[in-house]
């Protein structure tokens, strides 16, 4: 942790070396943060070039309290809520009861051959207000009233929004899977 203080306050101080070194040390995985709410690898590579810029303008406001990684991703996340709403326009869907809830059990379900890319990609395939709604929800943690409040939505599109969200990932998956049994057993 000390290591990282330092590469902060040579950051701050416009040290190019320690921008690098920050960059290089976790742009990976936030990259991977960006591939979850983006539609495609350009999208996703905007994203982190527009969060890493926000992070070093906003590294003075970092006050060592807690994760800098979450801090840091937090940034990316929202960055990725903001190039949404730049694109989409949002719909209120107030009426979740109309929603009907998923028959299969995911606990029957076999999920052999289904690798965390093939997930990625299926859920990257979610049209991009239910993706938003179950990243933020499923992934990053947050309640519907920080999802509604971040994505300028009411708590009951919010659920709607992940609710439908479900429902297609259940079927995309069971696709994927009997797709992936008929070629290992065909």
């Amino acid at each position: 942790m000390p290591e990282t203080v330092n590469i902060i306050k040579g950051c701050i101080a416009g040290n190019r070396r320690d921008q690098e070194l920050l960059y290089r040390r976790h742009a990976p995985r936030l990259y991977a943060v960006c591939l979850q709410y983006s539609d495609n690898d350009e999208e996703a590579r905007d994203i982190l070039q527009d969060g890493f810029i926000k992070i070093f303008e906003n590294l003075i406001n970092f006050k060592n309290e807690g994760s800098f990684e979450g801090w840091m991703r937090r940034i990316i996340v929202n960055t990725a809520l903001e190039k949404y709403r730049s694109r989409h326009n949002l719909y209120r869907v107030d009426d979740i009861d109309l929603i009907p809830e998923p028959d299969a059990d995911p606990d029957n379900e076999d999920y052999s051959g289904l690798e965390a890319i093939d997930l990625l990609n299926i859920i990257r395939e979610l049209p991009p207000k239910y993706r938003m709604v179950f990243n933020l929800y499923a992934i990053e943690g947050y309640a519907h009233k920080e999802i509604s409040r971040m994505m300028k939505i009411s708590e009951g599109t919010s659920k709607s929004n992940l609710s439908r969200a479900r429902l297609i990932l259940q079927k995309k998956v069971s696709l994927y899977t009997g797709m992936n049994k008929k070629v290992v057993n065909g």
